[in-house]
């Protein structure tokens, strides 16, 4: 079956969802939430009735991002990754998000950034992979260049933007991503670390911390209408209904819920689109 590919339009932007996979949460929603009430859970689930499942698990999407402008193609995160990627201890791999991007037409060599909005292991998936985890249009593996010990980043001529801050963050986040993502970016010159808002090609990265100490998001505006891909900003309704509320696992609460309020108090007259990588909906309207 053809994989669905929604799109939405800022200005001359297409900003394009892809789809990598979709499962239940590793632990109990609650756990997640604590400080939730019903009340809380109940309007949570009105609006998003498709986060949860029949037995009452969080139910995940796991989404990428493209933003196709006039100056190229920047893919925002990488899924949750093939079959050996390092979300494969708790996410549904292998993701689908070669198949996703080809529904979309586009190719990975022509895309020239890769926005990493963090380093949890569903948003990274595909940014680095193996020699025989990619299967090519005919059915055979796509050979790696030997970089890094045979990992090759899966987009090779794009360069990976990550925070510095999140960067530095990397041993206390997860120390295994060096050997197996930022190692391998480095050694094929493709990582490069940003220091606060970055001009894209297409839209700026702006910096939203909490979630992780140097947690991204991408906004894309043009005139009195914007697009923010949220990266984990937002994993939940909850966060969008009550933006304050506490996630238990971000680092720092306090400032991930400041970031959340900063980015979604938009001016009266404009409109705000969200690109969420979690929640059913692949753009909704703040």
């Amino acid at each position: 079956m053809p994989l669905n590919v929604p799109r939405l339009r800022i200005g001359s932007a297409e900003i394009i969802a892809l789809a990598d996979g979709e499962g239940p949460f590793f632990s109990p929603r609650a756990d997640a939430f604590p400080g939730a009430t019903a009340a809380q859970w109940a309007e949570a689930d009105r609006y998003d009735p498709g986060a949860v499942d029949a037995e009452g698990r969080w139910w995940l999407r796991f989404r990428a991002y493209a933003i196709r402008g006039d100056k190229g193609i920047t893919i925002v995160d990488a899924g949750i990754g093939p079959a050996d990627g390092p979300a494969a201890a708790w996410a549904p791999v292998p993701g689908v998000l070669p198949e996703s991007l080809a529904a979309g037409g586009i190719d990975p060599a022509e895309v020239d950034t890769v926005v990493l909005t963090h380093l949890h292991t569903d948003h990274v998936g595909w940014a680095v992979v193996t020699e025989a985890a990619v299967p090519s249009a005919g059915g055979g593996a796509v050979a790696g260049d030997g970089t890094a010990g045979g990992r090759r980043p899966y987009f090779p001529n794009a360069e990976y933007l990550l925070q510095r801050a999140e960067f530095d963050a990397l041993d206390a986040l997860n120390p295994q991503l060096r050997e197996t993502l930022t190692d391998p970016l480095a050694a094929a010159g493709r990582l490069r670390l940003l220091d606060g808002d970055t001009p894209l090609r297409t839209g700026r990265a702006i910096a939203t911390p909490g979630h992780t100490p140097g947690h991204q998001s991408v906004l894309v505006a043009e005139g009195r209408e914007s697009v923010l891909v949220t990266g984990d900003l937002l994993v939940h309704a909850l966060q969008l209904l009550h933006p304050a509320l506490a996630y238990a696992h971000e680092t720092d609460p306090e400032a991930a819920g400041r970031s959340r309020r900063r980015m979604l108090d938009h001016g009266t007259g404009t409109t705000l689109h969200l690109a969420t990588p979690h929640l059913t909906e692949p753009f909704l309207r703040a």
